[in-house]
């Protein structure tokens, strides 16, 4: 059996030392692109695969940051994994994520897993945690950025926007467009925290203007194009004269408005449709769906950045950072008041 590559092989071969190697491989900033490139070239030739392992039992830290979302199939998280990712380029650590599907059980479960591995940090997505889980994030001793929300107290940092706001304004900007006759669909609104949010955002407002929702419906599933499409027919058939229906995200107002298509109902002409997050599935049809579009990407490269400076030495906690989402009412928007 041949004999298995060592970072000393991988040092010598590349003419450096093993701290450079090492750091090197990590892709630390303050060492020479040159040197990089040596070292990389000489790890790939020799097929050295190296054990960080090893390296954080030694350090009692890993160089792994740990990501915990709700879910992957919504592109939202995707882009928030993508700022992350281009936020800690260069620093050395790399991400592990984790995937709750908005169970809490499992949310405890992978942020426990994740501590177990001494990581050098955890962004986490919410604010609304169980006892038990944010009392693991206080006692984790390591930078905890919870991104996505700032309605709430964070364990640590966080980075995010306001969701009941976020409800508010898309709502004062239907208003302001002479809407009145308003109904609600949304899904999984008790696992969904945020959304339910916004929810409680859009009433509050509909409500200083002496309005609620009409009707309202639910599907106890997570969010798809497939529930939406189901929830507007119910909800239209319930209440046919509503003039704009306000859903909990843009997949299920997309499955509104492709029921609406079928239908044979104007839109937004017939009946309005609004959603949340501002998704190309939305804009891939010109101004019908009106939306919030929020700044995903950015608040991944934030909350990484906050992570990183804390692994510079420089004081983060307590750190708040809100990011302003933009409301588009899309084809509405000359008849805003």
């Amino acid at each position: 059996m041949k004999k298995k590559a060592t970072l000393a092989d991988v040092a010598a071969a590349a003419g450096v030392s093993k701290m450079t190697a090492s750091r090197a491989l990590r892709g630390v900033r303050d060492v020479s692109k040159i040197n990089i490139a040596r070292v990389r070239e000489a790890a790939q030739e020799l097929g050295y695969v190296g054990n960080f392992l090893a390296a954080s039992l030694s350090s009692q830290r890993s160089d792994l940051i740990g990501v915990v979302v709700p879910n992957l199939t919504n592109i939202v998280f995707a882009q928030v994994l993508s700022g992350i990712s281009e936020g800690i380029a260069g620093s050395g650590v790399q991400p592990v994520f984790g995937v709750t599907d908005y169970d809490l059980d499992k949310e405890y479960d992978i942020i426990r897993n994740m501590l177990s591995w001494q990581p050098a940090g955890l962004i986490v997505t919410g604010l609304d945690l169980p006892e038990q889980t944010r009392r693991l994030l206080e006692n984790a001793e390591i930078p905890v950025v919870q991104i996505m929300d700032v309605d709430g107290d964070p364990v640590d940092a966080c980075v995010g926007f306001s969701h009941i706001r976020s409800g508010e304004e898309i709502a004062q900007a239907l208003l302001g467009a002479g809407l009145r006759k308003f109904g609600y669909a949304g899904c999984a609104l008790t696992m969904d925290v945020r959304a339910a949010k916004r929810r409680i955002g859009f009433q509050r407002a509909l409500i200083q203007n002496g309005l609620d929702f009409v009707e309202e419906v639910e599907a106890f599933e997570l969010s798809s194009i497939a529930a939406g499409r189901s929830l507007t027919e119910q909800l239209l058939t319930k209440a046919p004269d509503l003039d704009c229906i306000y859903y909990s995200n843009d997949d299920v107002a997309a499955g509104g408005l492709f029921y609406c298509i079928e239908a044979g109902i104007a839109v937004p002409d017939q009946v309005a449709l609004a959603g949340f997050n501002g998704l190309s599935i939305a804009s891939g049809f010109p101004g019908r769906i009106a939306t919030v579009r929020t700044p995903r990407r950015e608040i991944g490269k934030q909350a990484a950045g906050i992570i990183c400076s804390a692994l510079e030495g420089k004081v983060v906690s307590g750190t708040s950072v809100e990011l302003v989402p933009q409301v588009d009412l899309g084809l509405l928007e000359g008849r805003r008041g």
